[in-house]
């Protein structure tokens, strides 16, 4: 197997799973970050490691026919709306040229199946929710308009080509390990720890989807084992839990779980974003007979006990 994005946070945590599996991994790094989790727990000692990055189709080439890949994650991404606001060219290089590359490398050295790691900001603002794979994809700011492009540039592969590809669309992904502090939940909890108020970027009322981490993965790997039986080939799925939060409230949890009395600092700033965005996984639940195994409370607890064991090793949790 191959996957891209293997040092990021859902990349991870899916090698992770696959070497529980029994997997043989051949995992793209674009370099060695140091506070990385991957790291931490030597995972890098367990697959075979390709240098390099998504904007050199020949590596990526060379790494499935050295390897006699035949299934492929797609994992790897620039997945920070603000970032990609900052930076329109290196979010449209990464999500939208990357995963071209990754989809002719897998033309020019036939695989039995692509999934590639989605987002529900493909589908853009929607008046009527929840989304549902039968929505356009309209996305109009950068980030959403990268991974709008990627999923049609995927689903032109499979139409024109047959590549065996499908796409994973979620929401957003938390759990432990994800050291992008620039995410809401991470940077909360890490904020309590620290005794600092968190902030909010927004007013706090845009609501979203959180999926825990590990639902996310087993997702992506129950695509991967039905694509064939089913015939799904080209088809997008949606996953989610089905219980959209707003921002105020999954803060809110935060303080609580974490019994906390800080209160948040609302900055109200965020631009570029719809205020509802959440997602139907009927598709998903119907077809694939999947649902998730932790609701949002749950994961919550698992990610905040993580993160208090990580700074506790840093040695910055003081209590």
């Amino acid at each position: 197997m191959f996957v891209t994005g293997c040092t990021g946070f859902l990349g991870r945590n899916l090698i992770k799973e696959l070497i529980k599996s029994g997997a043989s991994i051949t995992g793209l790094m674009r370099g060695k970050v140091l506070d990385s989790a991957m790291f931490q727990e030597d995972f890098c000692s367990k697959i075979n490691v390709v240098h390099g990055n998504l904007e050199d189709l020949s590596i990526i080439q060379h790494a499935l026919e050295k390897n006699d890949i035949d299934t492929v994650f797609h994992v790897a991404a620039q997945s920070i709306a603000g970032k990609a606001n900052r930076n329109p060219l290196q979010t449209f290089e990464t999500n939208i040229r990357g995963t071209w590359h990754v989809l002719e490398a897998c033309r020019n050295h036939p695989v039995k199946r692509m999934i590639i790691a989605s987002s529900e900001k493909s589908y853009g603002d929607h008046a009527s929710l929840p989304l549902d794979e039968s929505f356009p994809l309209q996305g109009r700011y950068p980030y959403d308009v990268s991974k709008s492009c990627a999923d049609l540039i995927a689903q032109s592969y499979f139409y024109t080509y047959q590549l065996p590809v499908c796409m994973t669309r979620f929401g957003n992904i938390f759990g432990g390990g994800d050291l992008n502090f620039n995410r809401i939940i991470p940077q909360t909890i890490s904020s309590v720890i620290h005794h600092v108020s968190p902030v909010i970027r927004s007013n706090g009322t845009f609501v979203r989807d959180y999926m825990y981490v590990e639902d996310a993965v087993h997702a992506m790997m129950r695509v991967a084992e039905k694509i064939e039986d089913l015939g799904i080939a080209g088809e997008p799925f949606n996953f989610s839990n089905e219980n959209p939060l707003s921002i105020s409230n999954v803060v809110t949890k935060i303080l609580n779980g974490m019994d906390s009395d800080l209160q948040p600092i609302i900055l109200n700033l965020a631009t570029n974003e719809p205020q509802r965005q959440y997602l139907s996984a009927k598709k998903a639940r119907d077809l694939l007979g999947w649902k998730p195994i932790f609701d949002f409370d749950t994961g919550l607890i698992r990610t905040i006990n993580w993160y208090k064991e990580y700074f506790t090793n840093l040695g910055e949790l003081s209590e």
